[in-house]
């Protein structure tokens, strides 16, 4: 079977069931964060626990997303769009009803199972619907579920949780995930090209303990330490088992998940860069809210207005960054909006224990603006070289080393806030300023040392944006490989 040729489709209604199941996707994601020491007490369990809610989830979704490639190749578009809007609508009502930790988590999963299809193939029914030349355009409008979601989940979660149960956050997801799925059923079309290729299942079997091995080692990282021998086991036989995969996927006919994606430059440079910008960028999204909640003792619900503005005004960008890169490329957006990150980043390495809060809201969301002129066109301009039948590849492939690169930052920073904090910590105590047992004291210290770590976490997180912006000066405007076969298969369709 072959996909309807493009110029026949209403693209609007296809590309707004994809932004609505997306939104839903990934504003229950964010949502969860805000309430998990409600949820520890409520449900009677720790910390350790409650956070496979969290890994759990970024785990099903790391190892399904491989997998993706071989089943938008199996599966018409729609019914795999309505199979995974379906399961995240299912999950969200376990969710919903559930009064136990065992419950609870059962709907994680199932959200993570239709997440880990729903994201990959909206990037590839993107590709597929549009011309090269209106792919910024289409992909900036999909930038607005990927950023809006982040924007409005932890507002709303320190708002419901602090006059709501943590219940209510899956009872104002599910009618949306509901209306997903009926507006899936009307709009979506059958728009990929589908085969019957044969599952590698040696394949699916290395890819889920080596990316799930290096996801849940740098996750557990950054509180257990790297030292942990659950992490230790975790890094060595995930790694072990990402080279097997590696070697059989290079060896293999029809690989579950294609690295010859990598043998295009451009795709690969832009995939290096998005890795880098990924690091970078949860530093504000992990080290602030530690600063804003532990140091400055800001509520759930001050932390999430803080950050508000910034991802609002990303989302308002994001779209337009798309305009502008159907014009120029990603060149010079990605080397503007890396000088700003760069400038923000640094500036947010030097907080202090007055720091005002408007000042912080001003330069976080100047570095969301930054942000803005990034992370899409730099992705579409990586996956415009590759040929259609490489966009479902090349789409897993961002998006596992999104995942992967997002561990490894969180984990990275965390190490060396917490590493830097303690070491701070000693050395006030060791030359003297400190007496360990004047509580009052001792208390300020552990701060001034917190944020001591949280600064140099941020130097760290600047140097990573130099290097990107050193890198994204390279960068080209291409076209596909292979551009005329594609159409060629259209014509004769």
């Amino acid at each position: 079977m072959t996909g309807i040729a493009s110029n026949t489709l209403r693209r609007g209604p296809i590309m707004a069931a994809l932004i609505l199941a997306a939104f839903v996707a990934l504003l229950s994601q964010t949502l969860l964060n805000v309430a998990l020491p409600k949820m520890m007490e409520d449900l009677n369990v720790n910390e350790n626990t409650i956070q496979w809610l969290s890994n759990g989830y970024m785990l099903v979704n790391g190892v399904l997303v491989p997998v993706s490639a071989y089943l938008i190749s199996k599966f018409t578009t729609r019914r795999l769009f309505l199979i995974a809007s379906i399961l995240f609508a299912v999950g969200t009502l376990f969710c919903a009803l559930s009064d136990t930790f065992a419950l609870l988590l059962t709907g994680r999963l199932i959200q993570a199972c239709g997440a880990g299809i729903l994201m990959p193939l909206m990037t590839v029914v993107t590709l597929t619907i549009f011309p090269v030349a209106e792919r910024g355009k289409a992909m900036g409008m999909m930038g607005i579920a990927m950023i809006f979601a982040p924007a409005v989940g932890p507002t709303m979660s320190g708002w419901v949780v602090e006059h709501h149960s943590w219940q209510m956050l899956f009872y104002i997801v599910l009618p949306l995930a509901v209306i997903a799925v009926i507006f899936g059923a009307v709009s979506m079309k059958n728009v990929i090209k589908t085969s019957n290729p044969k599952l590698d299942l040696l394949g699916v079997i290395l890819s889920t303990i080596g990316f799930g091995g290096l996801l849940y080692g740098f996750s557990d990282a950054g509180s257990a330490g790297w030292d942990a021998q659950a992490v230790v086991w975790c890094l060595v036989v995930g790694g072990i088992s990402l080279l097997l995969f590696i070697w059989r996927s290079l060896a293999t006919k029809v690989p579950l998940l294609e690295f010859h994606v990598f043998k295009y430059p451009m795709f690969s440079l832009t995939s290096l860069i998005n890795a880098i910008i990924t690091m970078a960028m949860f530093s504000g999204m992990i080290l602030l809210p530690i600063y804003l909640q532990n140091i400055r003792h800001f509520t759930p619900l001050e932390s999430g207005l803080l950050l508000m503005p910034g991802a609002i005004l990303m989302g308002i960008m994001s779209p337009v960054t798309g305009m502008i890169f159907d014009k120029i490329g990603a060149r010079w957006l990605a080397v503007a909006g890396l000088l700003i990150t760069t400038a923000t980043t640094y500036e947010l390495s030097r907080l202090t224990a007055d720091t005002t809060y408007n000042h912080m809201m001003l330069i976080y969301t100047l570095r969301m603006f930054g942000m803005s002129m990034l992370m899409m066109p730099i992705q579409t301009a990586g996956l415009n070289q590759l040929p259609r039948r490489l966009n479902a590849h090349g789409s897993a492939m961002s998006q596992t080393l999104r995942n992967v690169s997002g561990a490894l930052g969180t984990a990275l920073l965390v190490t060396f806030m917490t590493n830097k904090a303690a070491a701070k910590t000693k050395e006030l105590i060791a030359t003297g300023h400190i007496d360990p047992n004047d509580k009052v004291k001792m208390g300020a210290a552990v701060q001034e040392a917190t944020i001591y770590g949280i600064n140099h976490s941020f130097v760290i997180a600047t140097w990573l944006s130099v290097a990107a912006l050193a890198l994204a000066f390279f960068l080209q405007k291409v076209k596909p490989a292979e551009e005329a076969e594609p159409i060629k298969q259209a014509a004769q369709a």
